[in-house]
């Protein structure tokens, strides 16, 4: 009989297969641990079960030798990319995407200051009644901002409109940095876009290049726009802003063209009752498109505490209140024009000290279905804590 002779190497090459089959083991075992019960589950039979086959697999193809001329050892081909790691990689990636919420979140003192070094165990969110455990807290700092500013251009806010261009120019270079960018708006007639995302420094200079117009104003339609212009051009993790100075009145923008009447004298004609019912319809769509973009509200009244005289300018200033407490932002009504930089002073403030909350929601509900939030700090109550009230869901 003759005699079978072993390659030279071939225990020492099966020794470090097999250690190197027990490392890529631990490793998928670590990876396993990182998500939820029920992925973790499916994923561990499905990776048991590639693991045996390619065990045995190999297994059997190396040992096919025969005795007269045994076949020499050679290194394992390259696999596919489509390797049990990378699988699990592709699902924490698409879970992070469907889950995860990110809630900014403003807490102030009663002097309206910012309150800085709460912790997660703070605050209570809850979605739809449930509470919510707070994985983490973002640094704002290290979430870029990207702001629309919406100038209003109509004759209505004529009076202090250089200052409100030096102001805002000010606000923007104080409060952008160098990964900010900040796109500009004027409200007139029709929306004008004047700047898409840009530098501080370009669009400082192009508020200061606007000049005022004297025709009527359509509102919600440069703010739908302008929301609507965010959600489509900034990644979903970074911060939407919107700050408009603007007395909030709107006399021409397509809705209330088509509800009320073009002209002053067909909405004229129109009773008051009828204006009201038409105007929350109107605001509602609104709130719900800049709801849906994830935009955080700030509006600056130039008109100051006069508009409480005139029912319209009230009705607009109550609209822009209820924007700015939907979204977790505020409304301002400075009433003398030196105020206009401590009101922009405020906005910046805020805007550097959120608390980024961040949770993953369980809630199943299809795509597009609006959810409530609530946040609170229980054990610090006398703080003011402002947050968007809900979001849409986005199912992927």
């Amino acid at each position: 009989m003759p005699t079978v002779i072993q390659p030279f190497g071939i225990y020492e090459y099966r020794k470090r297969q097999a250690a190197e089959s027990a490392t890529l083991d631990a490793l998928k075992v670590g990876r396993m641990k990182r998500f939820s019960y029920r992925i973790r589950s499916a994923l561990a039979f499905a990776i048991i079960a590639l693991t045996i086959a390619f065990l045995f697999t190999g297994n059997g193809a190396s040992g096919q030798s025969t005795p007269d001329s045994p076949k020499p050892q050679t290194s394992p081909s390259p696999q596919p990319s489509t390797s049990p790691s990378e699988i699990l990689e592709d699902v924490d990636v698409v879970r992070v995407e469907s889950n995860l919420v990110v809630v900014p979140v403003s807490v102030t003192d009663a002097f309206g200051q910012p309150v800085q070094g709460l912790i997660a165990k703070d605050f209570r969110l809850l979605e739809e009644g449930r509470e919510q455990e707070i994985t983490q807290i973002g640094d704002p700092e290290q979430v870029p901002l990207e702001i629309a500013v919406l100038l209003d251009v109509s004759g209505s806010v004529d009076a202090r409109f250089s200052f409100e261009q030096q102001a805002a120019s000010r606000f923007l270079k104080q409060v952008l940095k160098s990964g900010d960018r900040a796109t500009v708006f004027a409200i007139d007639k029709t929306s004008r876009h004047e700047l898409p995302l840009d530098t501080a420094e370009n669009a400082a200079a192009k508020i200061m290049a606007i000049g005022p117009a004297k025709g009527p104003t359509a509102f919600y339609d440069t703010l739908v726009e302008a929301v609507k212009y965010l959600a489509l051009n900034t990644p979903e993790r970074h911060r939407r802003v919107v700050v408009v100075i603007s007395d909030g009145e709107d006399n021409f923008s397509d809705k209330v063209k088509k509800s009320i009447g073009a002209t002053r004298e067909a909405q004229d004609a129109v009773t008051p009752q009828t204006k009201i019912i038409v105007y929350n319809k109107i605001l509602s769509e609104v709130q719900r498109e800049v709801q849906k973009a994830e935009v955080t509200f700030y509006s600056i009244n130039p008109s100051g505490e006069a508009l409480r005289l005139n029912i319209i300018s009230k009705r607009a200033q109550d609209g822009m209140e209820q924007l700015a407490s939907a979204t977790g932002g505020t409304s301002f009504v400075p009433e003398k024009e030196e105020n206009f930089e401590a009101v922009f002073r405020q906005i910046a403030a805020e805007l550097r000290s959120q608390y980024l909350l961040q949770y993953y929601s369980t809630n199943e509900s299809p795509n597009g279905k609006y959810l409530r939030l609530s946040v609170s700090v229980p054990a610090r109550q006398q703080l003011k804590v402002r947050s968007r009230q809900g979001y849409y869901a986005k199912r992927k």
